[in-house]
């Protein structure tokens, strides 16, 4: 017994002195020397925000990575870096600290998958941070980080350099590599690359620019670039950028996404959700390579792809219809000789890049003619030079990125062998000429002789047949013609609704019943009249009730598709709509605290509730002119149209029957058939009858603020030795304010005299005279010497 005793004691003795080369077993941040990580071993940063460890994302297949800690609404993980991304390991993988001081991933059969190629003769751990960053230290400092080695995505204060780049992954499904990367180039410029293995081409800022024009600037050593915990962005050439909801306290990160476009998410704490709070390319046909060769990209349909559709050119079919990226193949050999090809007609297509040869003033015959005499030449682009006033011709020997947009006014010749012009030329009319051929078989008895009673009787049968079968065929085309008809306005419905997602289509009778009748009014302008309600599920909704009702179906819902995509915290949401005959109602959220104008009334805002009211509300104006998918002039920025919330929060509203801006024009030549906004806050281009910009909800925006400051309407101030002009009596409020502070030199004195009495005595005067300050540059009568929203929101919250 005494013996058995000793010999245990002498084996935990021996155990105790071998290396602990131990997989851990409880949570923490920090990983030992000579210690490992199995599959079910995580990392926690000592905030809980971070986790790292093996991540599965298959049967036995997993990828050492850091990610969010808690998962999404749809219970997904978010993660922000992989070590193996180009090849998964099984679960009986490892990660190891070796005692050399090196770090790496082992696979089940003991390969290394991985590794940090680290050394050092000092005791190291590896430790995850509070920020994300995973850093293998020792006694002098971090050897190794994971922000030095970015996967596809950036966190606060991670940087991009000269030495790392963000590469997209292959698919949401394939982590891989893929074609897609953010880097500096040769010239230190932050770029896009589109490259895979058959082209690579850059595609953002816009390749055609020269650097400063796209307001870069090359004159940096150092090229590096990052965004802090505010949602701030800056890069040594000069590109910068905001969050839309910037400011602290918000999670977020950037993200070169799978369908290469550059996107900052923000995480909604509350809804578990990300949400795009500004992203490069607002246009997504724009992006190389999206669609793959003898493909184009349109808009036309849209879909779970940001209103993005891959189609294959005619006479082409798709390679892969799961993966777009490898594009499509033809159906036929192009022959060489001139004579045996021809071209068909793609108007508002164009192919950017890849022209064997440029040709200017040049005609269409000689453009086609030039094209026939190469084989490499698959098509050309005709596009007309407003500069010069001549056309351009573009011989293509690659047919990528190419995509169709209305906007686009020019047309592409595409190469095709002669059978297959006629082909594709002839398609429709073939269609057309399919009919019944009755007709032949009515003629069969013609010569067929009967007695003359029975003749008649024959004759009076043939006519009823006759007219019996040509009844039916009207019928039938009919119902034929009613039921397509039918099909596509509910293809189109459907189409719509994707594009709007996260909200729905109201009945008519679903919301006269929640509006009891349209009982309750709440408020009323030019476009309707809104009503209180509470729908099915016990929402209470703001719900507005068109005037004119001349609009049709697909127009409107075009226009509620777009108003579906603006999405911001300060712009009042949409959850639905009702399009039946010729009523058309939107349902907006209700807000508890009603309009800005109706609490400027009742005297119950402070000074600090105005102050962040008029930073809201640039906030939101912000966003219409320079941040969502479509640029929107509001036209009507009155208090009426600002809302409150519970907590006093602004929120834009009424934006959704504005003026729509094609970014293409920069929004510096908006036509309007008629004048739009309300007397007292319109800015003087309407009268003048000048080009509409976003500078005139800047100057709306300007007489609000003034009307808050001042608690004055600016109808009833401007009646002062105003006459009978309108144009001078909606900007007496303006006017009256400017000779204040003329006709004053200290600061206090002035804004005494003008400031709402309710304030007075109880606001910060330093924050004050900005205020009144940048109202007064709002309302300048030049529209470029005001200022844009977002310089308006950089002048309030100054960093």
């Amino acid at each position: 017994m005494d013996t058995t005793i000793l010999i245990l004691l002498i084996s935990l003795l021996l155990l105790s002195s071998l290396p602990p080369l131990v997989s851990i077993s409880s949570p923490q941040d920090t990983l030992p020397s000579s210690s490992s990580l199995s599959v079910s071993d995580v990392l926690i940063s000592a905030n809980g925000i971070f986790s790292a460890g093996f991540h599965s994302v298959g049967k036995n297949a997993y990828y050492f990575s850091i990610w969010f800690t808690k998962p999404t609404s749809d219970d997904s993980v978010t993660v922000v870096w992989m070590a193996n991304r180009e090849q998964p390991v099984g679960r009986r993988s490892k990660l190891s600290l070796l005692k050399s001081g090196n770090l790496i991933l082992s696979d089940t059969a003991q390969f290394r998958v991985w590794s940090a190629n680290t050394k050092s003769l000092c005791p190291l751990k590896l430790k995850l941070l509070n920020t994300g960053n995973l850093v293998l230290r020792n006694q002098n400092g971090s050897i190794w980080e994971s922000f030095d080695s970015p996967t596809d995505t950036l966190l606060p204060n991670q940087p991009v350099t000269r030495k790392s780049k963000l590469v997209s992954s292959r698919s949401h499904h394939n982590f891989s590599s893929g074609f897609y990367s953010l880097f500096f180039d040769y010239e230190n410029v932050l770029r896009l690359l589109f490259d895979n293995a058959e082209a690579s081409s850059i595609y953002w800022p816009d390749p055609w620019l020269i650097s400063w024009k796209a307001g870069r600037t090359t004159y940096n050593n150092s090229p590096s670039a990052a965004f802090n915990l505010s949602g701030y962005f800056r890069s040594s050439d000069q590109f910068k950028f905001k969050a839309l909801d910037y400011g602290i306290g918000v999670s977020r990160r950037l993200r070169m996404d799978v369908d290469g476009n550059l996107r900052l998410y923000s995480l909604d704490e509350e809804r578990r959700k990300w949400r795009v709070s500004w992203q490069a390319i607002s246009q997504p046909c724009k992006i190389h390579g999206v669609c793959g060769p003898n493909a184009m990209c349109n808009y036309d349909h849209p879909g779970e792809n940001a209103g993005r559709r891959c189609s294959c050119l005619p006479g082409y079919k798709a390679k892969n219809l799961t993966d777009w990226s490898l594009g499509c193949e033809p159906e036929f050999n192009l022959p060489c000789n001139a004579a045996e090809s021809g071209f068909i007609k793609l108007p508002h297509v164009e192919f950017y890049g890849y022209d064997i040869k440029f040709y200017g003033n040049c005609t269409y015959k000689k453009c086609e003619e030039e094209c026939l005499k190469s084989c490499r030449c698959y098509g050309f682009n005709f596009r007309y030079d407003q500069d010069y006033g001549y056309y351009n011709c573009y011989r293509k020997s690659l047919l990528l990125n190419g995509y169709r947009s209305p906007s686009f006014g020019d047309t592409f010749y595409l190469r095709l062998p002669k059978a297959s012009v006629t082909l594709y030329a002839n398609r429709k009319q073939k269609i057309g000429l399919h009919c019944p051929s009755t007709t032949q078989n009515l003629l069969l008895d013609r010569g067929y002789k009967k007695p003359k009673q029975n003749g008649m009787l024959q004759f009076m049968v043939w006519f009823a047949s006759a007219f019996g079968g040509f009844e039916i065929i009207c019928i039938c085309f009919v119902w034929l013609l009613l039921y397509k008809s039918q099909q596509r306005s509910s293809e189109n419905t459907q189409n719509y609704l994707q594009v709007v997602s996260g909200f729905r289509k109201f009945t008519y009778a679903e919301l006269k019943k929640a509006t009891r009748n349209f009982r309750e009014e709440i408020g009323r302008g030019g476009s309707g009249i809104v009503y209180k309600g509470v729908l099915s599920d016990r929402r209470v909704a703001a719900i507005k009730r068109l005037n004119e009702a001349n609009q049709g179906e697909a127009e409107f819902l075009a226009e509620v598709s777009i108003i579906g995509r603006v999405n911001h915290m300060n712009l009042i949401e949409i959850w639905g709509y009702c399009v039946e005959g010729n009523h058309r109602l939107l349902v907006y959220e209700y807000m508890e605290c009603g309009s800005l104008g109706e609490n400027l009334i009742s005297d119950t805002l402070d000074w600090e509730k105005r102050f962040d009211i008029a930073v809201g509300s640039a906030r939101g104006l912000a966003y219409l002119h320079e941040e969502c998918l479509e640029w929107v002039l509001h036209c009507d920025v009155k208090p009426q149209n600002i809302l409150l919330d519970s907590n006093f929060q602004s929120k834009v509203a009424d934006f959704g029957l504005s003026k729509l801006v094609n970014r293409g024009g920069g929004g510096k030549n908006s036509s309007f058939s008629r004048v739009r906004g309300t007397r007292g806050y319109m800015a003087p281009e309407w009268i003048s009858n000048l080009p509409i910009t976003s500078k005139v909800d800047v100057y709306s925006y300007g007489v609000v603020v003034l009307e808050m400051v001042t608690g004055k309407s600016p109808m009833t101030t401007g009646g002062q030795g105003s006459g009978s002009s309108g144009e001078i009596e909606q900007r007496g409020l303006v006017k009256w304010v400017r000779e204040k502070m003329n006709g004053n030199g200290e600061n206090e004195l002035w804004l005494e005299e003008i400031i709402d009495p309710v304030m007075k005595g109880k606001c910060d005067l330093r924050k004050m005279e900005i205020l009144v300050q940048v109202a007064l540059e709002c309302v300048k009568e030049d529209k470029d010497a005001r200022p844009t929203m977002s310089q308006v929101i950089e002048r309030l919250l100054p960093h």
